[in-house]
């Protein structure tokens, strides 16, 4: 007679798995142990559903168990979860995300509600829109499918992270205009006409290493790096927004903490008028926005 091979209770699983993470370094190790177990139950399984089957006593295989180990070893190794995933969530959607491209923040959607606001109250009947240096396509999608009048723009520059744009343009919002190119160069047809500029540009400085792991050793370079004070890109997107912009267009720049004084410097001494920096949900300046004239 033969005999099922053992099973491991997901609480048990679970708290090794938390254990690992935690002596790896790993910011939030029982939010990622949840996540990982859920990812390795089933891709569309929640942290929520995974807290039920713990209420319950279910347990996992032992060949559901060396797969979650394998995939609680990568995260150990400081392997961003998106990446391990295959995805990464950003308000409404859920985006496909890996090695090349920026993996999109939490903080990011505070300035996709800025440029969705902005875009909403256009005066005109499909207003358009740009996200210049768009990655995984986070902020131009989140317009697309909120401002489902608007008309949407997008351009990414680095042949890797475009290829995940393209993934998630087709599966979200194929209407999307993606453009493959340099954002100073890439709209020439929409000069004057564009409701709102968005953008979260590269602008961490570049002596300013990242002490993630995550971030120092996956994010690309191209998406983290702005040059000696971080704001080299922002100084393009500025004078390019505002030949983009038709009067009374809204632009929309993320940034660090500490950037919002010189941003609206920036911003002013190019001629845009009302700059206003904006904290995210933790409170720390996170977007500034202005309009052009």
């Amino acid at each position: 007679m033969t005999t099922n091979p053992a099973r491991i209770p997901l609480r048990d699983a679970l708290r090794g798995a938390a254990d690992v993470l935690a002596g790896a370094g790993v910011p939030d190790p029982v939010v990622d142990a949840e996540l990982l177990l859920a990812w390795t139950i089933g891709p569309e399984v929640s942290r929520g559903e995974v807290h039920a089957g713990i209420i319950r006593g279910d347990a996992l295989s032992a060949d559901e168990h060396e797969r979650f180990r394998g995939l609680v070893s990568r995260r150990a190794l400081r392997e961003p979860l998106q990446h391990i995933t295959g995805s990464a969530p950003f308000r409404h959607m859920t985006l496909a995300v890996g090695p090349g491209v920026f993996v999109p923040r939490p903080e990011t959607e505070i300035v996709a509600q800025f440029a969705i606001d902005a875009l909403a109250n256009a005066a005109e009947p499909d207003p358009i829109a740009v996200d210049l240096g768009t990655g995984s396509g986070a902020i131009a999608l989140a317009m697309a499918t909120e401002v489902p009048h608007a008309r949407v723009y997008a351009v990414e520059k680095s042949d890797e992270a475009i290829a995940w744009t393209r993934r998630n343009v087709e599966a979200i919002a194929p209407h999307v205009d993606l453009r493959h190119g340099d954002l100073a160069t890439a709209f020439g047809d929409l000069q004057g006409r564009v409701a709102v500029v968005a953008s979260n540009p590269p602008y961490v400085p570049d002596d300013a290493i990242p002490r993630d792991e995550e971030v120092r050793l996956h994010d690309p370079a191209l998406a983290l790096y702005g040059g000696a004070d971080g704001l080299d890109v922002v100084r393009i997107i500025s004078r390019v927004g505002l030949d983009l912009a038709r009067p009374g267009g809204t632009i929309v720049l993320e940034h660090g903490e500490w950037q919002g004084a010189p941003i609206r410097e920036i911003l002013a001494a190019d001629g845009w008028l009302g700059s206003a920096t904006h904290p995210d949900l933790t409170g720390r300046d996170r977007a500034t926005t202005a309009i052009r004239p």
